[in-house]
């Protein structure tokens, strides 16, 4: 991140935390890396993140660490090794930071990246499914996000989606003459990635595809209505996607993405699902989940340039001796926005430094005085030393 692109990230935090945290949400923040054994069994062996982009490395110990590719199941583990389960339920969380994987960089995709996430832990009912979604579309809209989609689809149970899983794999491999050698030589590995393909003989067979959410069990089927009605209910416009697949193992249930017309291909601004299994597969007991992450440099190339001001400088003080450097102290301590001369300028260059940075008053401390500049009207008058920041305070009181 350089300077110049600061405020613009500050905003998105802003918006993130007047948005979720007036829903009830707190903010966690997890370790930059955890066990890498949380992320094979947590997001699945068979993903392309595990199998591809992790960066993982071992440490002194000889223990296996990641770099983390994802939030939900380091915040997944901090729940249960925190003992939020004994919290009242759902517990709501987010989380805002850095996060890793070996991908191509493109467009607002880089190997470094940001994310801004939510997650509902403890609670299977639907509405905290329509709540997550409804949150992140406020986010979305906060910051002018255009050209905005949103894609809604269920997985059913992981039961559900074994029996469907070994339909598809035979539906692929009576048609593996058709479909990319990648899809082909991951067919058994991981057979609904086939839905993402971008070759179009792959693309060709899968619209003849058996679909999941034509399997769904009566009660999952009743869990993706009750959603949907709940979204229904507070206007977010959606649509259905029975070929929606995330590259994540552990979702379950209500699957959904948000996309923005204005980032062409890779159109993808955030997204997420249930994931009511998921800690269970880590061994840290059964328990609901729900959640999402959106990308920030995705919402910042979508989104509208709206940053936050920079902050005013109350104060410029022109010199770096000890009184300069004394008066300058004093400003701070009484809650001044300071800036001092740094870098030996003339005086001329002094007053052009103190313009640049958008100064109120400046401070010129020389043999001659002490004297405080209006860059508003342009009047300077001489004033004792410990009278300047009392005259600055009062300034701004009735600026």
């Amino acid at each position: 991140m350089l300077p110049e692109q600061d405020a613009a990230r500050r905003a998105v935090e802003s918006a993130a935390r007047s948005i979720l945290g007036g829903a009830g949400y707190r903010r966690i923040e997890t370790p930059t890396f955890e066990h890498t054994d949380l992320f094979a069994r947590g997001v699945g062996a068979s993903t392309d993140i595990v199998q591809k982009e992790m960066y993982s490395f071992e440490d002194a110990g000889g223990r296996s660490l990641t770099l983390r590719p994802e939030g939900t199941a380091p915040v997944v583990r901090a729940y249960a090794e925190h003992g939020m389960h004994k919290a009242p339920q759902p517990v709501k969380l987010w989380y805002l930071g850095p996060f890793f994987r070996q991908e191509k960089p493109q467009a607002g995709r880089f190997r470094q990246f940001w994310q801004v996430g939510a997650e509902a832990i403890g609670s299977d009912d639907p509405a905290v499914d329509a709540e997550t979604i409804v949150l992140l579309h406020a986010l979305i809209r906060e910051l002018g996000v255009e050209g905005v989609n949103l894609r809604l689809g269920s997985l059913g149970t992981p039961e559900t989606r074994a029996d469907y899983r070994e339909q598809l794999i035979a539906y692929l491999r009576a048609n593996e003459d058709r479909v990319s050698p990648e899809v082909r030589a991951r067919i058994d590995l991981n057979p609904l990635r086939a839905f993402d393909a971008d070759d179009p003989g792959t693309r060709e067979v899968m619209q003849g595809a058996p679909l999941l959410l034509d399997q769904l069990t009566a009660e999952d089927a009743e869990h993706f209505a009750e959603v949907r009605a709940r979204l229904d209910a507070a206007e977010i416009p959606y649509a259905i996607d029975p070929t929606l697949v995330r590259g994540i193992d552990y979702y379950t249930r209500t699957l959904f993405e948000f996309t923005s017309d204005v980032l062409g291909a890779q159109s993808a601004v955030g997204g997420g699902g249930r994931y009511d299994r998921l800690a269970q597969e880590l061994g840290l007991g059964a328990t609901p989940g729900i959640g999402w992450a959106a990308g920030v440099e995705r919402l910042l190339l979508a989104g509208e340039q709206r940053p936050e001001p920079e902050p005013v400088t109350d104060l410029y003080v022109a010199g770096t001796d000890v009184p300069a450097f004394a008066l300058a102290a004093e400003a701070r301590r009484a809650g001044l926005n300071v800036q001092q001369e740094l870098a030996g300028r003339s005086r001329k260059g002094q007053m052009k430094q103190a313009s640049r940075t958008g100064a109120r008053w400046v401070a010129i401390l020389d043999d001659e005085g002490t004297f405080l500049k209006d860059m508003e009207t342009g009047e300077q008058h001489e004033l004792e030393p410990t009278a300047v920041v009392a005259h600055v305070l009062k300034g701004r009181h009735f600026a």
